[in-house]
């Protein structure tokens, strides 16, 4: 009895995994029936939504039990998994678009672009609005945000503005040579980056010892935690049909974008805007309960994985498969990008937050929304 129990309790938590099985399966085996005719918009729109929410349930089953993993694990190791989880989902759905149909030697650039976009003016101005409000002032640890902020502005710069101004390589791309030497430099700053976080100065990256919160740098916000082992093993399985997935739900977004004549850059966003979502909440909860440093390792933990290992797989993805890699910024978005990097330097300056500082940034967000639309 107890055993039918745990498992009737499994599947009641469990269901996404039941609708993305199924919507799995049924593309792997009907897929190309279900994408032979996209001439009708709204067939194409169809399919194009249900694929994105099944794909953003795999998604907020994902951060669940990353989330869970880093409560067992504490920080920063869990929000590392965290991280790591959502880069995994990123690099599919990049891959995906890039190798489906015709060239998109954009779409990578676009997405990344996006990522930025989003976390470090969307979201964080959106979590210190909402801790502003609630806390007044909210504190965090400044060393931390300093070394993300030391890696992000030179990984930027170097992945997506200094492209524009290569000579070795025809339009904003980068040569081999140049692709390799970015590849393996990104990924060895970023492995220093993980033994600096999780051993030398792992201090650096946990929250200020506050009087109530001592031994509490994780509020889980009501979470139900199993075994590692439960939560691991789900988060892989929640993974494995993202492969799938992404490469299906690829077709109709570009499909849906070509017919609208939409901006291009309207799918990167999209596709960031699919994958950051479940990240997102996690980090307004944690500045609405006064957790700001939980919030700070999401997003700008995000930042930097986003371009010190999308950047690299992408580069590498496009060297394997001669597909031509577009990263360099055009003019408008260098200057939306250098004015972001520059406020979050003023922001995270300090080591207090208060709303202001919030609306600023949710201000940049609203303006890169608009200019992905008309520049």
């Amino acid at each position: 009895m107890a055993e039918n129990t745990n498992l009737s309790s499994i599947f009641r938590e469990e269901w996404k995994l039941l609708i993305v099985l199924a919507t799995t399966a049924i593309f792997f085996l009907f897929g190309n029936s279900l994408m032979g005719d996209l001439s009708g918009l709204s067939w194409a729109a169809m399919l194009l939504v249900w694929l994105f929410v099944v794909i953003l349930l795999a998604a907020f089953a994902i951060v669940h039990h990353a989330e869970s993993l880093a409560v067992i694990l504490g920080e920063p190791i869990g929000t590392l998994v965290l991280t790591l989880a959502v880069i995994g989902i990123e690099v599919m759905m990049i891959s995906a678009v890039m190798l489906t149909g015709e060239n998109k030697p954009m779409v990578a650039r676009d997405t990344m672009f996006a990522v930025v976009m989003i976390v470090m003016n969307g979201m964080i101005g959106l979590s210190l609005l909402v801790g502003g409000l609630k806390h007044h002032e909210q504190k965090y640890n400044l060393q931390g945000a300093t070394a993300y902020l030391a890696l992000i502005l030179p990984f930027t710069v170097l992945s997506l503005i200094l492209p524009n101004f290569t000579q070795s390589s025809a339009g904003a791309t980068f040569s081999t040579l140049q692709a390799i030497f970015l590849s393996i430099v990104s990924l060895g700053i970023y492995g220093l980056f993980l033994v600096v976080q999780n051993r030398r100065h792992r201090e650096h990256f946990l929250a200020p010892v506050k009087d109530n919160d001592e031994h509490d740098p994780i509020h889980h916000h009501d979470l139900k935690v199993r075994s590692k082992t439960y939560h691991g093993v789900f988060l892989i399985v929640y993974l494995l049909p993202l492969v799938v997935l992404a490469k299906q739900m690829a077709i109709p977004l570009n499909h849906t974008i070509g017919v609208l004549h939409a901006p291009e850059a309207l799918a990167g966003f999209l596709v960031a805007v699919l994958i950051l979502s479940p990240e997102s909440m996690s980090s307004i909860r944690a500045a609405q309960d006064n957790k700001l440093q939980r919030a700070i390792n999401l997003l700008l933990g995000s930042v930097l994985a986003t371009i010190g290992l999308t950047v690299p797989a992408v580069l590498t993805i496009g060297l394997i498969t001669g597909k031509t890699v577009v990263l360099g910024l055009d003019t408008v978005d260098m200057i939306m990008l250098t004015l972001t990097l520059a406020v979050s330097m003023i922001t995270f300056s300090a080591r207090r937050t208060n709303v202001l500082l919030g609306a600023v940034h949710l201000l940049l967000f609203l303006s890169y929304l608009i200019l992905i639309f008309e520049k």
